[in-house]
This record gives structure tokens, C-alpha cells and sequence, in this order.
């Protein structure tokens, strides 16, 4: 995630995989659900249209403060990069917030004149690094003319100017994120500022520049090493994956792999934007104090000669095979143990998603679900614990996943059995109602907060629809959450949680 403001400096290594997976909930959950407001209410404050060139646009009026947020999505995350490139999504997500051929820089025709010759010499540079022996001379004196062309390149740049240009106009809340399922980008602005949020997001999807390509490679790899390869639970996650999925790359890691950060070139950035950054496959939501009409004449001006009219970006095409027998992944290190499970499910469009949701809430959500109650409380040999359904993605099928951290002391080997026992008993019917209502409650009111702000609003209404094909699915899938039952609950973990099914990551103590 690219922050304008601030990076942070460490993380946590407990907290690590807690927060991915609270991220991938807000993500995938939430924007997926709905409030108990009328339908017919909102159908009243929102407007939507589509530009002849497939560009979608969800206006949401909401006049109680003369702000309004804006949210982009573009179809396209980890999932959908070409192998070999696997990073190049989220390296793309930082070149957006470099500006276009007028915001960034001092004088951008001088400036694309270096950075094409600057990609060109680092290619020949990389090529000759896969030759069976390569030429270390010859590598050395292009390594040598790229880091002068790098340096050149520099003197061009009119360092965060596109920040700075929203944060002086009272912009708030900018950001970005990329997932496996998708890339979105997003801030607030005053209501007299609108214009200006369709200028500067026309600029950087319609003129991409990749200027600092370069650079912002290196900050991707250095947020690779101290995510993943410095941060043991960051480690264990990107095997455990690995690991679940032997085929769908949902098990590619979305920072990257650091030999395809080191092979991604600008020629490959611009190939992923032509394929990927198409009308078709972007998604605008815009909530707060707006005229609608307005909207659509500023859409129509500013991206309606944008082009890859009619074209569509290709989908995943591989389909993960069912899994024949348990798999295990084991880490060894210094650290402190760590359990993570998963178990293959389905994506968020299937019937079973809404009972599997609920059936994780009701087993680890909150001091009054199963697993606290029964690991922490009563055996107290785990310290936290976490599940999610959706894990990594919703798009395609994906992971029913729990995580734990044990106690000092704690037999990870009866642990797992203490686990396994819980989910057995569900298997047999043992959620009472009060159990499930208890969830849907919490759930519902969770939403409800959510949905009470420009940016909840247009966050949501703009996934769902992406993924559901209509921002109304927002109300029908609460119908579908309140139509599960208990023995939906104890249908699914019976069909879902099984050991075959399964795949265990662990991370094992040593002295050495």
C-alpha cells in the first residue's frame, strides 16, 4: 500500500498477519453486505452511467457536508500479472501517484527521451545477466550509463507534486492499495474541488509516464524485505500460500518475488497498463455533495477520448485443481511459533460464501466465539487467534483461513487437535441460535457504521459492483446473510473443513 503521508518503519511481527488478514475482510466482506436502509431510498441518490468507451461511473449524493470522496477500481491485482512480472501490479500503483506529462515534471518530451533510452540500457544490462556466462565488462559499463541516465532523469522531476497539488486544494485520506483481486486508489476532496479530481485522475490513467520506474522498484523490494523476508510470520504466509495453491496464482506473493522485481522493466509496466488499464476494467465511485448532471459533463470531458474502447482485459483462465490429500509447510528459525490453516472454499459470488462468513464469526470472532473461548480462556494456550473467509480473494475460490499464536509453552501438536476438535463439533451441529444471531447482529451494525460516510459508501458500492455485477447486490446479499441457518453452518464446515482439503503452515522454534 502506497501512503502519501507517511511509511511506517517496522511492523510487528505478531501483528503482521493479523492486520493482512483484517484488511482482506474490510476488503472483502463489508463491501459485499449491506445496510438495513431502503433500497429505494438510494436508488433515489444514486446515478449511474457508462461512457461510450465502457468507462462505469456510481454517483452517490449525499449533501450533509460540502466534501466528497472518490474511489477508483481497477479490475486488476496479483492475480492477473504475466509470470515473470509477478510485483509489477503494485510497482504500477506507485508510478500513479507520479504525476502525467504535465503534473511531475519540468519538461516531459526531454524527459520521456531518457527514460526510453534509460529502459533500453537496462534491458541490454539484464539480458546479459541470464547469458550462460555473461559478459561482466559489458554489464559493468551499462550498469555505469543507466545509473548517469537514472541521475539525468532526476533533474526532470518535480518531486510529489501531485500530492502536494491535492493536499494544498484540502485534500484528505489519499491512498492506494493493491490486492490479489484488485488495484484502488482513492481521497477526499471539498465539493468545489471536483473538477480538479477528474484533471489530475484523467492525467495519470491516460498519460502514464513511469518516470522514477527505477526507484520505485527499490521501494517495493525494500517493502518485500521487511514484510516478508525479515518478518517471519510475512515468511511463513508467502510459503504457506505457495503452498495451498499449486496452480491459481492467488499463491504468487502480490510484492513480488525479488528476482521478478529485479526482471521487471518499463517496457513490461507499459505492456500491463495497455492490457490491463482498459475502460472496461475501471470502476469510478463518487460520494458526497455533487450534482450528478455535473458529474457525467466533467466524465465526458475529461476521460471520454480515453482509449481501449470495446476492449476487454483478460481474465485467469487456470483453475485451481482439488486438493488429494493434506499439505504441510514447515519454517524453522528463531521466532515465535505460529499456526496457520487453511482450508479451499469458494468465491464471493457462490451461495456457501455467505454461511462460511458467518460460520468464521461465530468460531473466532470476539471473547464470546468458540475458539477464544475455548483456546485462550480455557486452555489458554493460544494468545491471539484470527479467521477470514476470502483469503486472498473473492474473485476466484478462495481460503477458509485461521491463524494462531500460541502461548510460551503451548504443544503445537495438541493445539492442532484441540483446533480440530472444535471444528468437528460444529460438523455436529453444536452453534446454537443465539450463537449465530450474535454474529448477524454484529455484522449488521458493523456495516451500518461503515456504510455512514462518503468514503464507505463509494468503497463499497463500487466492489460490489464489480464483483456482484450491480451496486444493489449491496442490500440483497443482508437478505442472504439473514436467510443462513444453523444447518447451513454445519453443512458447509462438513463440506469445507476437511483434511483433505486442507493446508497447514507452520512456524517451529530452534535455538540454531
Amino acid at each position: 500500500m502506497l501512503n502519501l503521508q507517511s511509511k511506517p518503519n517496522s511492523m510487528r511481527v505478531r501483528t503482521y498477519l493479523l492486520s493482512a488478514i483484517c484488511l482482506v475482510i474490510l476488503a472483502n466482506i463489508i463491501p459485499q453486505n449491506a445496510t438495513a436502509q431502503n433500497l429505494k431510498e438510494f436508488e433515489e441518490k444514486v446515478t449511474e452511467f457508462t461512457l461510450d468507451n465502457g468507462l462505469h461511473f456510481i454517483i452517490i449524493e449525499r449533501h450533509d457536508a460540502p466534501v466528497v470522496s472518490f474511489y477508483t477500481q481497477v479490475n486488476v491485482g496479483g492475480i492477473d500479472e504475466p509470470v515473470g512480472n509477478t510485483g509489477i501490479a503494485h510497482i504500477f500503483e506507485h508510478l500513479a501517484f507520479k504525476g502525467d506529462h504535465y503534473v511531475g515534471t519540468t519538461d516531459w518530451e526531454a524527459e520521456k527521451k531518457v527514460i526510453d533510452k534509460m529502459d533500453e540500457v537496462y534491458k541490454a544490462w539484464l539480458y546479459e545477466s541470464y547469458a550462460p556466462k555473461p559478459d561482466t565488462t559489458f554489464m559493468a559499463e551499462k550498469w555505469d550509463e543507466f545509473q548517469k541516465l537514472q541521475e539525468e532523469a532526476k533533474t526532470y522531476v518535480v518531486n510529489n507534486e501531485f500530492s502536494e497539488i491535492v493536499a494544498g486544494n484540502g485534500g484528505t485520506g489519499m491512498n492506494a492499495s493493491t490486492r490479489w483481486d484488485f488495484t484502488d486508489y482513492f481521497y477526499s476532496l471539498p465539493s468545489n474541488k471536483v473538477e480538479l479530481w477528474f484533471s489530475l485522475e484523467a492525467g495519470r490513467f491516460m498519460q502514464p509516464t513511469y518516470r522514477e520506474f527505477y526507484v520505485e522498484k527499490e521501494v517495493v523490494r525494500e517493502e518485500r524485505r521487511m514484510r516478508t523476508d525479515s518478518n517471519p510470520i510475512g515468511r511463513l504466509l508467502e510459503e504457506f500460500m505457495a503452498t495451498a495453491y499449486a496452480a491459481h496464482p492467488y499463491g504468487r506473493p502480490i510484492v513480488g518475488w525479488s528476482s521478478d522485481i529485479t526482471a521487471s522493466t518499463i517496457e513490461d509496466a507499459h505492456n500491463f497498463y495497455e492490457k490491463y488499464y482498459v475502460p472496461s476494467n475501471i470502476t469510478f465511485g463518487i460520494a458526497g455533495d455533487v450534482d450528478p448532471k455535473e458529474m457525467k459533463k466533467f466524465a465526458e470531458a475529461y476521460f471520454g477520448n480515453m482509449k481501449g474502447k470495446g476492449e476487454i482485459a483478460p481474465p485467469v483462465t487456470t483453475i485451481e485443481p482439488e486438493q488429494r490429500g493434506e499439505r504441510r509447510v514447515v519454517l524453522e528459525g528463531n521466532s515465535q511459533p505460529v499456526i496457520i490453516m487453511g482450508y479451499h472454499t469458494v468465491s464471493g459470488t457462490h451461495p456457501d460464501y455467505e454461511p462460511l462468513v458467518l460460520l468464521g464469526r461465530v468460531l473466532s470472532s470476539g471473547r464470546t466465539s468458540i475458539l477464544y473461548k475455548k483456546l485462550v480462556e480455557e486452555e489458554q494456550s493460544v494468545l491471539q487467534l484470527e479467521n477470514a473467509e476470502g483469503i486472498p480473494g473473492t474473485r476466484y475460490p478462495g481460503l477458509f483461513l485461521s491463524l494462531f499464536i500460541p502461548n510460551a509453552g503451548t504443544d503445537l501438536d495438541s493445539l492442532e487437535q484441540s483446533i480440530y476438535a472444535e471444528f468437528d463439533a460444529v460438523k455436529e451441529g453444536t452453534i446454537t441460535h443465539e450463537q449465530l444471531e450474535r454474529v448477524r447482529t454484529n455484522l449488521r451494525a458493523s456495516i451500518i457504521r461503515s456504510l455512514g460516510n462518503n468514503s464507505g459508501l463509494a468503497t463499497y458500492f463500487v466492489n460490489t459492483h464489480v464483483q456482484q455485477g450491480s451496486w444493489k447486490d449491496v442490500f440483497n446479499q443482508l437478505d442472504r446473510y439473514d436467510a443462513v441457518t444453523l444447518e447451513d453452518l454445519q453443512r458447509v464446515a462438513s463440506t469445507y473443513l476437511i483434511k483433505k482439503n486442507r493446508t497447514v503452515g507452520l512456524t517451529i522454534k530452534t535455538d540454531s
